[in-house]
């Protein structure tokens, strides 16, 4: 019989590679872990057409502003397909996702998730949402539903990609941004946790295609194997930015992703101000010069696609750096004063690097 016909001979759904009942087993090992996202907001489980968040809660708000972002995370997918390892690019989507939303200074409150496979694998799917379940709980938002979508014939069957959409809330007169940041405003950096999300496209075809390295290899420098590197996970500095906004008086906040360090920066600082980031008040961690050592990569080409050790950046008054880097230091979040917020005068761009990274 052939594989595109059922018993009785006539097309099925099965028998064109869509395993209904393999899905049914993968929403039943995801439900113990999309539980652990729960808020007391949130109205039913796993099953419905949508999922539901009690808007009321919002009523403490005087103008609350909805935040939203959706986003995936790239190609960092195939290392996860590569090295047979699912539960952590969950981390990445919700980084991805819930520190843009925070950027404004909205509190996380909720996020969908969508993924694509050529073939459902129960387990699979579920150490995915296991990830991205985990994820939402160090972000502080539930995660209310999502899609698994299976695409015979257009992925392989250990192919899958993954995206996801978030909602947060923030009272209008508490909304960051350009408009808040003035002339002697302090740049605080946080450290990235390694490449992240982005630059994956670039990362992959000089380590593998032009260096010929191995996800298995170790790196000494790195102090492990590569592959354990490239799928370090995204820190989520969502509750720890909004920690700051309870102690401090911040002004704005810049994830650093895809574009780089200086052209994030850039999106929040007014047209008027200028943005000087000293490259001497920290060092990047090993992976981004083996990446501009094996790809004879410049370093300016490094820095517009590459996040170069900095995850987040708050801009924050003078007067409430020294309670910004007590606040992160409790939180376990290395920080420092990595620049500050000038006149723009005849700088042609918002945010620039100055000096030599430190070594």
């Amino acid at each position: 019989m052939s594989q595109a016909t059922s018993a009785t001979g006539g097309a099925s759904y099965a028998a064109a590679g869509v395993d209904i009942e393999a899905g049914d087993r993968a929403v039943e090992l995801m439900k113990e872990w999309v539980k652990k996202t729960q808020r007391p907001e949130v109205l039913g489980g796993l099953g419905g057409f949508a999922g539901l968040f009690d808007a009321s809660a919002l009523k403490r708000y005087e103008r609350p502003l909805l935040a939203s972002a959706t986003d995936g995370v790239g190609t960092k997918v195939d290392i996860a397909r590569r090295m047979g390892v699912y539960d952590t690019i969950g981390h990445d989507l919700v980084a991805m996702v819930m520190d843009d939303i925070v950027v404004c200074g909205a509190e996380p409150l909720f996020m969908t998730d969508y993924i694509c496979v050529g073939k459902v694998h129960p387990e699979r799917v579920a150490g995915i949402v296991k990830g991205i379940a985990e994820g939402c709980v160090l972000a502080g938002c539930a995660l209310v539903g999502g899609e698994t979508a299976e695409h015979p014939g257009l992925l392989g069957p250990d192919d899958f990609d993954v995206a996801g959409a978030g909602t947060g809330v923030v009272e209008a007169d508490r909304l960051l941004g350009a408009d808040r940041i003035r002339t002697g405003d302090v740049v605080v950096a946080m450290a990235s946790s390694g490449l992240h999300s982005n630059g994956y496209s670039l990362v992959r075809h000089v380590l593998f295609d032009r260096a010929g390295m191995q996800l298995d290899q170790r790196v000494d420098e790195l102090g492990r194997t590569l592959g354990e590197e490239l799928l370090e996970p995204t820190k989520i500095y969502s509750l720890d930015c909004l920690a700051l906004t309870r102690t401090t008086d911040v002004h704005a906040f810049s994830h650093i992703t895809g574009g780089g360090l200086a052209a994030n920066l850039a999106r929040v600082v007014p047209e008027h101000l200028h943005a000087s980031v000293d490259r001497s008040t920290w060092t990047p961690g090993a992976i981004f010069d083996l990446v501009g050592k094996a790809g004879q990569v410049e370093r300016l080409e490094l820095e517009k696609t590459l996040n170069m050790g900095v995850g987040m950046m708050a801009v924050v008054p003078a007067e409430s750096v020294d309670v910004a880097l007590a606040t992160l230091a409790d939180r376990g979040v290395e920080a420092w004063v990595a620049g500050e917020i000038t006149e723009r005068g005849d700088h042609p761009t918002g945010a620039a690097l100055t000096g030599d990274y430190a070594s």
